[in-house]
């Protein structure tokens, strides 16, 4: 595939569209305020704790930002539901097909304008933080959801909100924004043509991410077999004595955390502000806060000891840091090298201490459970010699996974700009197979 938009045609004749950012447009289109095009209606009043798992689909704020921008369909998508009984008292929220459904707060800028374009005559409602707009007008609603996920029209919306940690999408921020409207027959062209070109692009990204998860489950059964098989495949083997690890070569050992290396967590009364901007900050879920953060300075491997992270977020860092009272620390080394440690729990800890009989109610991390973790501890030389294996051989994959983000990163590009040039004219599809 040619990643370029110049291999299509230019329209031939264009006219003044009288708005200074969109230029000149192909003679035959026209603008208008999305005022003049819709119909406006709020999603139910209603909160999280309105939904259900049966009922009447609800298509919430939370769906459009996360799983079904651009287009979903009730019936064949998951949706939480509501309760029948907003069929008789709410009907306003109701969502047709064919109709729009714009989240009105986003947590960051580049959500702001996030909508789902409705493709299903199933009988659904518009959920909390939502604004349905109905075309009330000929048009192709299609075509108008690749219009809203140009780039030109999201600099619209984007231009206009306001907010610092959440940003609000006023109905008046949607009504004054400049719709491009091409003849109707037109405007089916090029949803047909936008139809077709992003499936191929969607098809080669799945692909690309089928790879790195693939690659990525490569690299962990690497560093799972090299942590607890070791790197001589034809090595003596024995009992470990644990289930989950089963054999290891005859010259290894089995020892529990608190054999080997201190065990603490942050200390919640001291708090250095000092250190913030400064010194790298290892906290619970991967989320920097204010409080409760102590300084220190060695070779150590760090996770989360709750949140969502809990015991899945692993560091290893050497040098001075600052770590929340909700981390674990783990340092002062003995008859183990703090990177083999690392690799160890990256690809153990997590599913040995956490899933199933390890993990509380509140997704935390109890001392007793890490002081007695087991791990399979080789002699000095040979954890060296697995830690430089690991680091040489995760290079060349975490190298090659790289380069597919940057392909898939391309692929995005390339879909976004070949939306936008559709739909503002820069180019010529109607003629496209």
């Amino acid at each position: 595939m040619v990643l370029s938009i110049n291999k299509y045609k230019k329209y031939l004749h264009f006219k003044p569209s009288n708005i200074e950012w969109i230029g000149e447009i192909p003679a035959g289109w026209h603008t208008r305020r999305f005022r003049f095009i819709f119909s406006f209606n709020n999603g139910l009043n209603i909160t999280k704790e309105n939904l259900q798992d049966s009922g009447v689909p609800c298509v919430n704020y939370g769906e459009i930002h996360s799983k079904y921008g651009f287009e979903v369909i009730p019936g064949t998508h998951v949706l939480k539901c509501v309760d029948d009984k907003y069929l008789a008292s709410s009907k306003k929220s109701l969502v047709n097909q064919g109709d729009f459904i714009f989240a009105d707060t986003s947590e960051d800028i580049e959500g702001s304008g996030n909508f789902t374009y409705v493709n299903s005559n199933i009988p659904a409602f518009a959920g909390y933080h939502t604004i349905i707009a109905r075309p009330i007008k000929s048009t192709n609603s299609r075509y108008l959801a690749y219009l809203f996920d140009s780039i030109s029209f999201r600099t619209q919306i984007r231009s206009e909100v306001a907010g610092i940690k959440v940003y609000s999408i006023t109905k008046k921020i949607i009504k004054d924004a400049i719709v491009l409207l091409p003849p109707l027959p037109e405007q089916q062209a090029i949803a047909s043509f936008l139809d077709r070109e992003t499936a191929r692009i969607n098809r080669i990204i799945e692909k690309q991410t089928r790879l790195i998860e693939l690659l990525k489950e490569k690299r962990s059964a690497l560093i799972t077999q090299a942590v607890t098989r070791g790197l001589d495949p034809n090595a003596k083997m024995k009992d470990s004595g644990v289930e989950w690890i089963g054999e290891i070569p005859d010259e290894w050992e089995v020892r529990k955390l608190k054999f080997i290396c201190r065990v603490q967590t942050g200390d919640k009364d001291t708090v250095d502000s000092m250190t913030e901007g400064i010194y790298p900050l290892f906290v619970r879920s991967q989320i920097v806060e204010r409080i409760d953060v102590f300084t220190h300075d060695c070779e150590a491997v760090l996770t989360a000891g709750d949140g969502v992270g809990v015991g899945k977020v692993f560091h290893y860092y050497n040098g001075r840091f600052s770590f929340h009272q909700r981390v674990y620390l783990f340092s002062c080394f003995k008859n183990i090298i703090g990177k083999y440690l690392y690799y160890f729990l990256k690809e153990n800890f997590y599913k040995v201490a956490l899933e199933g009989r390890a993990k509380s109610t509140v997704d935390s991390l109890r001392m007793p459970l890490v002081l007695n973790f087991i791990l399979s501890l080789p002699p000095l030389p040979e954890q060296q010699a697995i830690v430089d294996f690991i680091d040489r051989e995760t290079v060349k994959i975490d190298t090659l996974i790289s380069k597919i983000e940057k392909q898939i990163d391309l692929l995005n590009e390339y879909k976004q700009s070949l939306i936008t040039a559709a739909v503002t004219g820069k180019i010529d599809v109607r003629n496209v197979q």
